[in-house]
């Protein structure tokens, strides 16, 4: 490193302790908060669009086949997140300690890391692709459809992994702008080439699928140029993708939780689309695929609120500024709660137009309606549960933000859907998501609180 180029580190460093060590919260939050907000919804809403296209493009029963494949695509994201979340978290500590050489090491780890298990995810998936896609409910309707769209999703698997998982280390740098590009590259390209392959090569499914990948391959090489440019903060090093024993385990260690989160919703959602199946055919499983699109309309801006106190709560935490870390969860879960109840109420009040956007099929509408009323009853209260979870990793304790998760993911929500749909069929299958949000949501309080009370005497 030449002396100009580390003279500009060290003023990069400065501005970053002044602003993350004693920047107004509510400014610090804004910033971080609306790039992840933005690209978030954009990622949201190119889903939507998917969906909307195959909806009216190839018809209910591809929605159906896209829903079915979908824990796949969970399962990759799982591993993205799992070095992501794993590695951003100790370089935002790493940054907040003054070891910008550490946290470098960490970011080549990483990028070393999403490569290999790319591999290694993806190629027994392709070995055993249709089995997989049965056990997670799809009919003999609907394999071949799931089968073309998960082949193509679980070949292009590396690009997901490097953009996905790379981009969360775009943020903690300080470049959540940059960030929400990713995202924003990603999601133009992709509503871009959707109706051009669906509609206008007639490629149906398959269209979609190669629509997603080309997008992903595109944000990707974004996200690995960023750190290549020669005044990048944090740069990828060749010297720096040697794996070391003890990088790796950190790494893996602090994304435990969210991956296991991930794996858990993989394995849940599989459970609805079986259930689903079994209950009310193929039809309610393409409803729950529209729940699904719109739930996580209304949640991606909770998480990109998510991230973008992880890294104020991380630097704060490694500086020892404890106060502003109380700070930042308790404004946080303010903000995530007033979108969650704003979501909630615009699903209570729009339900059928929302579910007709996806679909003209009458069927679809009535049970995708129904679904979308009472899955999302609790949704004013999942806010807490979500900065409760980013505020455990964020300090490095993962086996508190792995309880909290997997409380509603697994504990609450799986003994549900195997008891209630026994006694009330499908709708015993909607009435464990808002179950699962209520209980999850009062053990964040329970946790959480006495955590905050800590700081406060430590501060």
């Amino acid at each position: 490193m030449n002396d100009e180029h580390f003279v500009m580190k060290k003023e990069i460093d400065l501005n970053r302790s002044q602003a993350l060590g004693e920047k107004k919260i509510s400014e610090l939050l804004w910033s971080f908060s609306v790039p992840a907000i933005t690209g978030m919804l954009i990622m949201a809403l190119y889903n939507i669009v998917d969906s909307i296209f195959v909806g009216h493009g190839v018809g209910a029963i591809g929605l159906a086949a896209v829903t079915v494949a979908f824990p796949i695509m969970i399962v990759f994201m799982a591993f993205g997140m799992l070095i992501g979340v794993g590695s951003t978290t100790l370089i935002s500590i790493r940054l907040g300690q003054k070891k910008h050489l550490e946290a470098e090491k960490i970011l080549g780890n990483a990028f070393f890391l999403s490569v290999l298990l790319s591999i290694f995810s993806s190629a027994p998936m392709l070995l055993f692709l249709d089995p997989i896609l049965v056990v997670l409910g799809a009919t003999e309707d609907v394999l071949p459809l799931a089968h073309d769209f998960s082949y193509i999703i679980v070949s292009g698997s590396i690009f997901m992994f490097i953009g996905f998982g790379l981009n969360n280390i775009i943020r903690a740098e300080g470049n959540p702008k940059v960030a929400m590009m990713t995202m924003i590259i990603a999601a133009l390209l992709n509503t871009m080439l959707n109706p051009l392959f669906i509609f206008g090569l007639g490629m149906g499914i398959r269209g979609s699928a190669a629509a997603t990948i080309i997008a992903q391959a595109v944000s990707s090489c974004w996200v690995v140029a960023h750190f290549l440019l020669p005044h990048a903060y944090l740069k990828l090093r060749l010297k720096n993708l040697c794996p070391s024993r003890e990088i790796v385990s950190e790494i893996f260690t602090m994304g435990s939780s969210v991956f296991f989160m991930q794996i858990a919703a993989s394995f849940v959602a599989g459970l609805f689309n079986y259930t689903l199946a079994s209950c009310g055919g193929q039809m309610a499983v393409a409803a729950m695929g529209v729940v699904n699109r719109v739930s996580m309309l209304i949640l991606m801006p909770i998480f990109g609120i998510s991230q973008g106190a992880q890294p104020i709560i991380g630097y704060n935490f490694g500086a020892q500024n404890y106060e502003r870390v109380r700070e930042t969860v308790k404004l946080a879960a303010i903000w995530a709660t007033i979108v969650a109840t704003t979501g909630f109420i615009a699903v209570m009040l729009f339900d059928t137009h929302i579910i007709r956007l996806f679909s003209d099929d009458p069927a679809l509408i009535v049970i995708g309606s129904n679904g979308l009323k009472f899955f999302l009853l609790m949704l004013p209260v999942i806010g807490l549960q979500v900065i409760g979870t980013a505020f455990f990793q964020a300090t490095g304790r993962p086996m508190h933000a792995l309880s909290l998760s997997m409380s509603r993911q697994v504990v609450i929500l799986i003994p549900l859907l195997l008891v209630l749909p026994r006694f009330f069929g499908v709708q015993g299958v909607w009435l464990a998501g808002p179950i699962s949000d209520l209980g999850s949501s009062l053990l964040a309080v329970l946790l959480v609180l006495p955590a905050l009370r800590k700081l406060k005497k430590r501060s």
